[in-house]
């Protein structure tokens, strides 16, 4: 039976375990294996670290760090950072990843989810689209980058677009909502929700409990991703790594598909 996800998201910068806040000012949080070794402990649903250097630097995914993670992970574990080749996406899988995640080469490469997806299959391909306003009109645009650079692409038309060419899920980041923990971006979920049939994921907001069961509440089946939320405990934003015992999530799903309180 299919249920909702709840994800923890890793950011890996300089090796080290980082939080960002609206892409900008990374806060050091530890050590990306101590992280996967803690949510191992507590059974989570599944894991996704993203190397936020590896595409600017223009460097290779770091296939070491990416082995390790595989290695130690007990849950299904999603990649991304620095891919741009099919034989990178095949050498990831081979590691014991099971899904890689395109960004930047989606958009200046597209015919690499066709071919990625041919290779490994589609349901190990990754679409993420990092979105905000842009422009006068504050409508919402995909960037890439870490959100340094505008693509002057609707993020509903290139969901649509990314799916046709074979793609297994999108990720939609709201780049405004991450790590201010402030609730997730309702309306720009629907409108990507709203236009494919992909199997779904969003990051960019999550603060409680209560935006992941709001979130679940509205969509139904899909990804409910955060960082700050599962790394930082209280006003004062002590690294804590935390995430819900299963009992806790069973009553969450249960009070999203209900409309009551968890």
């Amino acid at each position: 039976m299919l249920r909702p996800r709840i994800i923890p998201c890793l950011l890996v910068h300089s090796g080290g375990l980082v939080k960002t806040v609206r892409f900008g000012s990374p806060k050091y949080v530890g050590d990306p294996i101590n992280a996967v070794r803690i949510f191992n402990e507590k059974e989570v649903d599944e894991l996704t670290v993203l190397d936020i250097d590896a595409t600017v630097q223009r460097k290779e995914p770091d296939y070491k760090m990416i082995a390790n993670l595989a290695a130690e992970c007990r849950m299904p574990l999603c990649y991304g950072g620095g891919v741009h080749t099919v034989e990178q996406v095949q050498t990831i899988i081979s590691l014991g990843v099971e899904k890689v995640a395109l960004s930047a080469a989606a958009v200046h490469t597209p015919a690499l989810i066709s071919d990625a997806a041919e290779r490994v299959g589609s349901q190990s391909i990754v679409v993420v689209m990092d979105v905000k306003r842009a422009g006068l009109l504050r409508r919402h645009e995909v960037f890439i980058c870490n959100g340094t650079k505008a693509t002057g692409l609707d993020p509903v038309t290139f969901a649509r677009h990314v799916e046709a060419l074979g793609a297994g899920e999108v990720v939609v980041n709201a780049i405004e909502r991450d790590g201010a923990m402030q609730g997730y971006d309702l309306d720009l979920i629907a409108r990507v929700r709203d236009a494919v049939s992909l199997p779904m994921t969003v990051m960019g907001g999550a603060g409680s409990l209560a935006d992941i069961q709001g979130l679940i509440s509205r969509f139904g089946i899909i990804g409910a991703a955060a960082g700050s939320f599962f790394v930082f405990k209280g006003k004062y934003r002590a690294v804590l790594i935390n995430y819900p015992q299963q009992v806790e999530k069973d009553a969450l799903i249960a009070a999203a598909h209900t409309g009551g309180s968890a």
